[in-house]
């Protein structure tokens, strides 16, 4: 039930997200468009609840109750950010707006990355904390190697792209001949 839970609240992300803009930006309704961007957290509060009551109730600690924790905290840490760069290049294709910017070449680049990873650090941090509260509630009760497998998980994937962000400013991704070095990049 967990694992169908989770693809609900992925699918459930994209139908609210592609709903909100189309109300946003083809239907000329911006407030009932934010509107239903803004039930995009309801999903994970629901999904948090549900695997609560699920290990409440006797569920076995496993794998979904740590994909679960991995899937809200890449929400908190990406949802926002991946809703205003989506919301953005709408606004462009859809509603005439300016053209939005990418994630630049060089050191602007780099920082780019390095934001990102910030993100990725939230993502795991958010995980982490709810595995962790997961592994206080189920105690000596159940097997919590699951969550403590999808902790180390979660600090492999902070590493891995640290070692991406560093890999852009060691080597530095070069400009196309017309596209300026460090150009500025637009906040979604």
């Amino acid at each position: 039930m967990i694992v169908a839970l989770i693809i609900a609240c992925e699918v459930g992300f994209w139908v609210l997200l592609a709903a909100g803009l189309a109300l946003r930006y083809l239907a000329k309704m911006p407030r009932l468009g934010a509107a239903v961007l803004l039930c995009e957290p309801l999903m994970e509060l629901v999904l948090l609840v549900v695997t609560t009551l699920d290990l409440k109730n006797g569920g076995e600690p496993d794998w979904k109750h740590g994909l679960a924790a991995l899937y809200i905290g890449y929400t908190v840490a990406y949802g926002h950010y991946t809703i205003k760069w989506l919301d953005g290049h709408a606004s462009y294709r859809l509603a005439g707006g300016p053209k939005p910017a990418g994630a630049g070449y060089g050191m602007a680049r780099a920082r780019h990355e390095w934001k990102l990873w910030v993100r990725t650090v939230i993502a795991a941090v958010v995980a982490l904390a709810l595995l962790q509260a997961a592994i206080w509630y189920v105690g000596d009760a159940g097997d919590v190697s699951s969550f403590e497998a999808w902790q180390f998980g979660a600090l492999r994937v902070v590493g891995i792209h640290a070692l991406v962000a560093a890999a852009y400013t060691v080597w530095p991704k070069k400009a196309p001949a017309d596209a300026a070095e460090d150009r500025p990049l637009a906040r979604p």
